[in-house]
């Protein structure tokens, strides 16, 4: 069969776009229009359970409104993230931003109290009031808490923050769960523990292991939506090994395979652990996930929605 050459054509919407990568099939232009056709037809499914994770500066990066209306149309059943995500997501929510780079040398940004993550500015300044209006979101939750599941405690932060536009918020509002099993690792978790010097209040990583398990066990069919690598792409795998693993998976990354990490392997290499079944619906598209993932994203409601 012929490479069918792709053409832009005037009008044509994401989902003639994405079509026409399938014709191509050919490389990156085939593996996104794999990924596409399966994220549709896993929002179709009711039998099939999309877990979501997030590694890497997906929320600073420009996908937390992608995310957020995910959750809100009922598209994601689970999330498990990063906590560096969760902390941009409420650095937001405290009315603060990110901004773009200008280019200015990294001493002279430490000098003005900026922080990069790669072309990404943060403001010392937004970080300031996120720990002074973190604190009293912990106190809150402490009136009714003093020992909470990692799961628990993100819903509680959700339920007592005033901005719609949060995923947090929105996840705790459709009762989507979401899972941060490295969260002391960021500055909630900072802010955490500063907190915990002089109140009784204990977070529970095991008391997590419950509520995920039965929510596997529950799940006729899971389809793991992966963004980047790391401990959430991880526990979203290994969370499945109670039921034989995944039953499809979309993996995109920027890493590579042949240092062995997890972060770059092949999703197939999880049929070998039982984190993906057999016969697994997996695919992995090499690139930037924050801006595959939006087209994915787009070409699949495209679909759906029509």
């Amino acid at each position: 069969m012929q490479v069918k050459h792709l053409e832009i054509t005037e009008n044509m919407t994401v989902d003639d776009f994405i079509t026409q990568l399938d014709e191509s099939g050919v490389l990156g232009a085939g593996r996104i229009s794999h990924a596409t056709k399966l994220l549709a037809d896993s929002i179709e499914d009711e039998d099939t359970k999309i877990f979501l994770s997030l590694a890497g500066p997906m929320i600073p990066g420009g996908l937390r409104k992608v995310v957020r209306d995910l959750i809100d149309k009922g598209y994601v059943d689970l999330i498990i993230s990063s906590g560096a995500n969760l902390t941009h997501d409420l650095v937001e929510a405290f009315g603060g931003n990110h901004y773009k780079s200008t280019g200015r040398p990294d001493e002279e940004l430490q000098d003005s109290g900026i922080g990069r993550i790669a072309d990404i500015y943060t403001h010392a300044d937004d970080f300031e009031v996120f720990e002074e209006e973190i604190q009293k979101v912990f106190a809150k939750i402490n009136e009714e808490y003093t020992t909470i599941s990692i799961q628990n405690f993100i819903r509680q932060i959700g339920l007592n923050i005033d901005d719609d536009e949060s995923f947090i918020k929105t996840a705790a509002k459709r009762n989507v769960p979401i899972f941060a099993p490295g969260l002391i690792d960021c500055m909630i978790g900072l802010q955490l523990w500063i907190y915990c010097q002089d109140h009784d209040f204990t977070i529970s990583a095991v008391d997590d292991m419950s509520y995920l398990s039965d929510f596997v066990y529950d799940s006729k069919k899971v389809t793991a939506c992966m963004l980047g690598g790391g401990l959430p792409k991880h526990y979203t795998l290994a969370s499945n090994i109670l039921t034989g693993g995944i039953d499809a998976g979309i993996q995109i990354t920027l890493d590579r395979s042949e240092s062995g990490s997890l972060s770059g392997a092949p999703l197939e290499e999880a049929k070998s652990w039982a984190k993906a079944k057999k016969g697994s619906n997996l695919v992995t598209v090499i690139g930037d996930a924050t801006v595959l993932f939006p087209l994915i994203v787009a070409g699949a409601l495209d679909r759906i929605e029509k």
